[in-house]
């Protein structure tokens, strides 16, 4: 803890020192009507829902689009119109003026290219733009897409199905592998708070699996039956982010609510949220990939004077639910379960990650809690990464997540807050996310005119200041695909050649 409190205090010091810093938060004044902390220079703006949100210096957010049906993934096509799936319609396609920097603002009214109430979340584009993906409970779907105007182009083709039970978690969250060509993941969560069948490794239940879509056939993948298992014993983890240096996996995990520990109820912050490491698609290997993250055993700690028999455990620790028995106890959850990267906050619920372009920070939206007395999360954070695949906190950070836009007041969370959810960059290097709660799209830029996707908490920080320990395993820059131990390379030769069963 100490560590990381001094690491803490350091990255305050030099963060004040740049231009385009994320420093401490500037709360707007809710009666002030304005859509940012700073007052607008566009030309016309939307005002938002509730009070207008806190911005870090530096940076301005603007609501851009409003009036949607709960809308969660996002993702923009090769001509600039923003794909957004609305829950209970389908996917539609909004267009934007040509302003630039927050002045940005939806031209038109929505057009929905796909009337499709079952879509509830997921959603990827082809390399080439001409093929859309999209998710519901039940199976992940695939359309021929023509971004010139805008609709799609042939009925949908079902590429992965027999997603079992749709009860809980009914999210599948989409990620097109950009490092390997051809590989679709899909993540899953559980049926409940506490679901048994994530004990069984075959039933599909909160894991993150991966899929060769260019060897489809006729017939559909079966979720559980097929594909690359990545990870598993993940309760929720519906952000998934491919490092775009290394290859390397990542995913945000939302853990269990109401959490009991040797008889006491320390639900309200405990256990932590988190970032896990999942390795790589290209054949490296990496310790753990494919491994058990703990759920519905064993949680990270966040709170740790809160946790009883608290003894050897640190923020991040892999720590034994309930009451300690041969089977299930501390020392099994940090031996044979796989300790998240990073550690949140209990209940922040993250839903959403993105990597800016050169590795060195990954985006994530806090969607905010439900289950804890007082509200918290409601958020968009930003993660100081080395540009090399690892976080540049430590493992037992708990200042790891820098804030940038939040609701200014979170007592009045939910019912008068925007929620985070999917995250989305632009051709201009602008990040959007959308809110399910107020059916809004907001843009988020630097003040001084440059580019989101260029930014980092440590932009221009003097090399070394700042330190981390990268996953194990993690590849070397340039290395060559497939230079691996233990043979690992060679039986990863043959996959892409198969169709993965």
């Amino acid at each position: 803890m100490a560590v990381s409190k001094s690491l803490q205090a350091l990255q305050f010091i030099l963060l004040a020192s740049v231009d385009v810093s994320v420093r401490a938060q500037e709360s707007s004044s809710a009666a002030s009507g304005s859509a940012s902390a700073t007052p607008s220079a566009c030309a016309s703006t939307i005002a938002p829902q509730h009070a207008a949100p806190s911005v870090a210096a530096g940076w301005r957010a603007e609501v851009v689009a409003n009036g949607l049906n709960d809308p969660r993934g996002i993702m923009f096509d090769s001509e600039g119109g923003l794909l957004v799936v609305e829950q209970s319609r389908g996917i539609s396609r909004l267009r934007f003026n040509d302003e630039a920097g927050s002045c940005v603002r939806v031209d038109g009214d929505p057009a929905l290219i796909i009337d499709d109430a079952s879509l509830n979340h997921g959603i990827e584009l082809s390399d080439d733009g001409s093929t859309l993906y999209a998710s519901s409970a039940t199976g992940v779907f695939a359309w021929d897409y023509d971004a010139s105007n805008g609709r799609n182009t042939s009925g949908p083709r079902e590429l992965i199905g027999s997603m079992g039970d749709i009860n809980g978690h009914s999210s599948r969250t989409l990620l097109l592998s950009r490092k390997v060509p051809g590989l679709l993941l899909v993540s899953r969560g559980s049926l409940s708070n506490l679901d048994p069948l994530a004990l069984d490794i075959e039933s599909g239940v909160s894991t993150i699996k991966a899929y060769n879509i260019t060897n489809n056939t006729d017939s559909a993948y079966n979720f559980a039956e097929d594909g690359l298992l990545l990870g598993w014993g993940l309760r929720n983890s519906v952000g998934v982010a491919e490092d775009p240096i290394t290859g390397g996996i990542y995913s945000v995990e939302n853990s269990v609510d109401d959490f009991e520990r040797s008889g006491q109820n320390i639900h309200q912050n405990n256990p932590g949220e988190e970032m896990n490491f999942h390795g790589y698609l290209n054949g490296t290997q990496s310790k753990g990939q494919g491994g058990n993250h703990g759920y519905p055993s064993c949680y990270a700690a966040w709170n740790v004077s809160e946790i009883p028999d608290n003894e050897g455990i640190d923020v991040g620790t892999q720590f034994a639910i309930g009451d300690q028995n041969a089977t299930v106890n501390d020392t099994f959850c940090r031996e044979d379960r796989i300790a998240p990267r990073l550690t949140f906050a209990a209940h922040m619920a993250p839903l959403d990650m993105k990597f800016n372009e050169n590795g060195t920070a990954a985006w994530v939206s806090f969607h905010g809690s439900w289950n804890r007395d007082e509200p918290i999360g409601y958020k968009l954070s930003v993660i100081a990464f080395d540009g090399n695949g690892s976080p540049v906190e430590l493992a037992n950070s708990n200042s790891s997540a820098v804030d940038v836009v939040s609701n200014p007041d979170v007592s009045v969370c939910p019912d008068e807050c925007f929620r985070p959810v999917g995250l989305a960059w632009d051709s201009q290097g602008r990040l959007f996310f959308s809110s399910d709660s107020t059916g809004e799209i907001y843009v988020v830029v630097r003040e001084d005119g440059g580019s989101t996707n260029e930014a980092s908490p440590t932009s221009g920080l003097p090399s070394g200041s700042l330190t981390g320990s990268a996953p194990t395993g993690s590849a070397t820059p340039g290395a060559a695909a497939g230079l691996t131990v233990g043979g690992f390379a060679a039986v990863w030769a043959g996959i892409m050649a198969l169709p993965l069963l």
